[in-house]
């Protein structure tokens, strides 16, 4: 059942106690910030051991854990898939009163009552697309977002394997587009599913360095095109920021890079399976697949987490595109909610 719990900043705020940050980074700057507007006591920064070695953070000197002492809060500022890291988190929830205040990767909307109150209407209507198991697990996200509590988290993660044998199915003769390919982990990702073999495999990665090395991993591989290009709404040059690494995105400054959509990138080609992880610019790329998603209905892989808004704006988008698809959610090992995947058949 969909419900919405108290905030994880409504709580530490009504508890009355200070707030320790674990992590360093983008994250845990958007935690203080927002900590800061609530007027919540902060009473230092720390991090895993092996990565305290006296920094400096936000005024903060780094501290490891065991050098505070009293009644805190430890509120998780960073993101991790590692999964030693991950049950040290875990471990440290037995022992503290541990909790993951969510903050956006892009756009600035905090996850909070305001949030939920503002669009409610929308949050239920994606919630009815869902069936089943996805229902749960979207019901568990929301859940997880608000309250910041890691064993909701916990009970809503399975394994990317479940779904890609359960779900997308692939086969020996896809025609792959991949949206966001990095350095082509998400290609081996697909041959790990298809015994190897494809029909055609079609990569955009924008980032120039990222891209050299996506062309070495799939040097000598036969029928498979890259391109150094962003994916939008439209075919057009944007300002592409490469500084944030694998989180790099199109941006205010940076440098000019051509953008393409999927309805171009795709054209006559059979399409049957595209995965997009593209650091915020989703909707965008969904805004530029009307045609092939109308058309073709490729089976869908697609990002949930990069702004709080595109776990119920995407789904919608979709079932607005095409309403013959179904609709899955699965939420893979990581802390926070990342990882958090739309799989459309």
């Amino acid at each position: 059942m969909l419900s919405f719990p108290v905030s994880s900043w409504k709580k530490i705020k009504d508890s009355g106690r200070p707030v320790l940050i674990y992590g360093m980074g983008n994250g845990a700057d958007k935690v203080i910030d927002e900590l800061n507007r609530l007027e919540i006591q902060i009473i230092g920064v720390t991090a895993s051991d092996a990565f305290v070695r006296g920094q400096n953070f936000r005024g903060y000197t780094v501290r490891k854990l065991s050098d505070f002492d009293g009644d805190f809060i430890i509120a998780v500022s960073f993101a991790t898939c590692i999964p030693e890291v991950i049950e040290h988190i875990y471990s440290l929830s037995e022992k503290y009163n541990v909790i993951v205040p969510c903050v956006p990767v892009f756009g600035n909307e905090i996850f909070n009552e305001d949030f939920v109150e503002k669009y409610k209407e929308k949050i239920i209507l994606a919630h009815s697309l869902f069936k089943g198991e996805s229902q749960r697990v979207f019901e568990g996200c929301i859940e997880f977002l608000l309250s910041g509590d890691l064993c909701v988290l916990k009970r809503i993660t399975s394994d990317k394997k479940e779904a890609f044998e359960n779900i997308l199915r692939l086969t020996e003769n896809e025609t792959y587009l991949d949206l966001g390919a990095y350095r082509g982990d998400t290609i081996d990702e697909l041959l790990e599913y298809t015994n190897g073999k494809y029909s055609e495999i079609i990569a955009l990665e924008p980032d120039r360095k990222t891209f050299k090395k996506l062309c070495d991993h799939i040097s000598g591989m036969d029928n498979v095109c890259a391109y150094q290009k962003a994916i939008n709404d439209s075919d057009s040059v944007v300002t592409f920021n490469s500084a944030a690494g694998r989180q790099s995105s199109i941006s205010s400054d940076g440098e000019l890079i051509e953008t393409v959509t999927v309805d171009t990138l795709c054209g006559n080609n059979a399409v049957t399976y595209i995965k997009m992880d593209v650091e915020g610019s989703e909707i965008d790329a969904l805004n530029g697949a009307i045609k092939t998603l109308s058309d073709k209905k490729p089976k869908l892989n697609i990002a949930l987490y990069h702004r709080f808004t595109d776990m119920f704006e995407i789904p919608i988008l979709i079932n607005r595109i095409n309403p013959d698809y179904e609709f899955y959610i699965r939420r893979h090992p990581y802390i926070p909610c990342w990882d958090m995947n739309l799989y459309c058949i």
